[in-house]
């Protein structure tokens, strides 16, 4: 899973009623709230008696003065606060409410525990509206759980976080993470999240080393949330440098952290960071060294379409980056010439199989290197065999009307014959796009809910690709060699 695993951003009203309910049924430490925003209850506990202003969160979520310049180059002088996300309004606070949270999504068992909610006197028309339906989908939730919890409790799983696990556009760009970790409540709300992300699914990734560096910092939060241990623990959390993973598959599963490990652009601080910086990107390829072939999980595509990259680019130059979530990796050159040159240096594998999500759409793209590959005598050597595969997401998923006009300007903008293409032309690579079978004609992008399968040959390459869409079907993606385009 890589990544938005649980949204601690966007929370349906009765989950933010269940969340509530379960830290006072498990009496989990109150957390105190003073000195960090002014019209913030005083504790967790405050902020439940006061009806968790349920929809209303945005309010108590820290604002930046309107003419400061860091305000005005993240949101253009437009009052909006530091949590990004357009559905913020439930947004998780206290390290106590981010457990329940974990715990709720995971277990049936703590379901048992709660009342049934009803939804509370004083809401806009509107707002009950949307109670309403929430309602009915956390009822489905509720169905659906026992059957998921067999399911995780019978399978492998890694996880990694992306954004939403602690907030939208987390660390977007050195702009962002100056409001952010400068502002005592949006640095204590993300790293309640991170915490507690570490706790519930970092923590299985490499328990050995998560022990040892941050066990008493967990602990120390645990105790005395809101207290300086709590803060220094958050601290702890915040340098922490170790949340990517490797574990000894066949071939070997490389998981990137995308988010903490970031490449901040030497050109404008409201450029969005490159995914990964130079000394994480080293650390990449020792990792790869002698090995025939990997996975390698990042949790944006490594290679996206090119269509919606040139739009992210556009929006990204008119100081925009927000309205798009502008975040790929060409779009940072150092980032983009880091990972490119870890793919042809010589003692790095020949097969690279990467699995992505985020994008909340499916495509597969077959990507070769041309010719810069050299052996250790200088000569000419194979180049890698790369295969992107995206599979997103297993809820969300595009309007179908912008996916399918996006995908047929994408086809139609980079063909092989295109002079747009010609004139785009980046990175020396072949790019062989593959169709989803079963879909309309042109199109290459599958807009579906569902879980990618993957089924390797023994070298490490991928013998079959597929997507289990949530209407049940099992959509093959087939290589479309007469439609690879130079890039």
């Amino acid at each position: 899973m890589s990544g938005d695993q649980v949204y601690v951003d966007d929370v349906a009203g009765p989950m933010l009623q269940a969340v509530s309910a379960l830290v006072e049924r498990l009496g989990l430490h109150d957390e105190d709230l003073t000195g960090l925003e002014s019209n913030l209850p005083a504790s967790g506990s405050a902020l439940r008696a006061a009806g968790d202003h349920i929809y209303h969160r945005d309010g108590l979520l820290p604002r930046i003065d309107q003419n400061a310049s860091v305000f005005d180059v993240l949101f253009g002088g437009t009052r909006k606060p530091i949590f990004t996300s357009a559905h913020a309004r439930n947004h998780l606070i206290t390290l106590g409410e981010m457990l329940a949270m974990y715990l709720l999504v995971w277990s049936p068992t703590p379901w048992s525990l709660l009342p049934d909610f009803t939804a509370p006197s004083g809401l806009s028309e509107k707002d009950a509206q949307m109670y309403a339906r929430e309602q009915t989908a956390m009822a489905g939730f509720r169905q659906d759980l026992p059957a998921c919890q067999r399911v995780l409790a019978h399978l492998p799983t890694a996880m990694i976080f992306d954004d939403h696990d602690v907030t939208d556009d987390w660390n977007l760009s050195l702009a962002w993470e100056q409001a952010a970790y400068g502002h005592p409540l949006s640095r204590r709300v993300i790293g309640n999240a991170l915490i507690a992300y570490g706790i519930n699914q970092g923590w299985g990734n490499k328990p050995e080393i998560l022990s040892d560096a941050v066990g008493k910092p967990v602990r120390d939060a645990l105790r005395a949330p809101g207290s300086r241990e709590h803060d220094q623990a958050i601290g702890t959390f915040l340098e922490f440098e170790g949340w990517d993973f490797q574990w000894p598959t066949d071939p070997p599963l490389i998981v990137l952290d995308t988010r903490t490990r970031r490449w901040r652009s030497e050109r404008n601080s409201h450029y969005p960071s490159g995914l990964l910086d130079w000394e994480a990107a080293t650390d990449l390829q020792a990792h790869l060294r002698g090995k025939d072939a990997v996975l390698l999980v990042s949790a944006a595509p490594i290679f996206g379409v090119k269509l919606i990259e040139a739009v992210q680019k556009f929006f990204t130059l008119i100081g925009k980056p927000l309205m798009v979530d502008a975040e790929y990796w060409m779009a940072h050159p150092g980032t983009a010439g880091a990972i490119l040159n870890v793919f042809r240096h010589r003692n790095t594998p020949r097969h690279f199989v990467i699995l992505s999500g985020d994008v909340h759409y499916s495509f597969v793209y077959d990507v070769e290197l041309r010719g810069q590959r050299l052996d250790r005598h200088g000569a000419p050597d194979a180049e890698p065999e790369i295969w992107q595969i995206c599979s997103s997401g297993i809820k969300n998923t595009w309007p179908e009307k912008l996916i399918a006009y996006l995908d047929h300007a994408n086809r139609w903008a980079f063909s092989p014959g295109s002079p747009l293409n010609w004139l785009t032309k980046r990175r020396g690579m072949r790019v062989i796009p593959r169709k989803p079978v079963g879909t309309p004609h042109g199109r290459r992008i599958l807009n579906a809910s569902g879980i990618g399968l993957v089924e390797l040959e023994k070298t490490g390459a991928p013998k079959a690709i597929y997507q289990l869409t949530a209407d049940g079907r099992k959509v093959a993606f087939v290589p479309r060699e007469a439609e690879a385009r130079m890039d």
